[in-house]
């Protein structure tokens, strides 16, 4: 099996230490590099080739939300989990609308953190239903009119079944609840996905959420 190879970024040494032997430990994980600075992060990239970065939001030059920014942007981009202090502000929704597959807390039990790894690295979002509906609440206050006109644009390019599906990723279902929901297959929904996210050009479902919450899709059950 390949090793997940990651890439840490925090400007506390002794967050930086305290990750890598927490993650040493893991057979499958190798730590291919170290950052202080969201600026040494693209070069890094370039030169380790990281499958996840794990970034803190807060860094004296270039924050960790400039430097996920700029990493989602690349075709070659490495899945970003997001370091933070805060469950929901508005630095972690802009990471997640920049593309990045999730978050963990700082203070999250080591194996926790070495599982949120893992899953990220296989291509599921490390966001519980529960932190999904939080984020939602917190966005509240953040969609402004220009958002909502924007976004119920972009997801009018979806057919009903579609539409359906990314309103059960907004309420942070997984593919099974989703299954059963809308009497489907598990392999169904997963092409549903695929092909909303190919649609409206996003990175992951994360971002499916925050989309469909943003064009108020979440406030209309009933309509399709």
């Amino acid at each position: 099996m390949t090793a997940i190879r990651v890439l840490l970024v925090d400007d506390d040494p002794l967050v930086r230490a305290g990750l890598s032997f927490m993650m040493g430990g893991a057979d499958d994980i190798e730590i291919v590099g170290e950052a202080a600075d969201g600026g040494e992060v693209e070069a890094l990239v370039d030169r380790t080739r990281p499958h996840v970065v794990l970034m803190d939001i807060r860094m004296p030059a270039v924050d960790g939300l400039t430097a996920t920014e700029s990493l989602r942007r690349r075709e070659d981009a490495p899945q970003v989990v997001v370091l933070t202090t805060f469950h929901a502000d508005e630095q972690v929704l802009r990471a997640l609308r920049a593309g990045a597959a999730g978050f963990v807390l700082k203070d999250t039990p080591p194996a926790e953190i070495v599982a949120a790894v893992r899953r990220v690295a296989a291509g599921d979002p490390v966001l519980s239903p529960a932190v999904t509906r939080q984020l939602m609440a917190h966005a509240a206050g953040a969609a402004t009119d220009t958002r909502r006109t924007r976004a119920r644009e972009r997801v009018a390019d979806l057919n009903d079944r579609e539409r359906e599906v990314a309103v059960a990723v907004g309420r942070g279902l997984a593919n099974a609840e989703i299954a059963a929901e809308l009497y489907m297959s598990v392999a169904t929904v997963k092409t549903h996905v695929s092909r909303i996210l190919a649609k409206l050009g996003l990175n992951n479902r994360v971002q499916i959420a925050l989309l469909a919450h943003d064009a108020g899709l979440l406030e209309e059950p009933g309509d399709h």
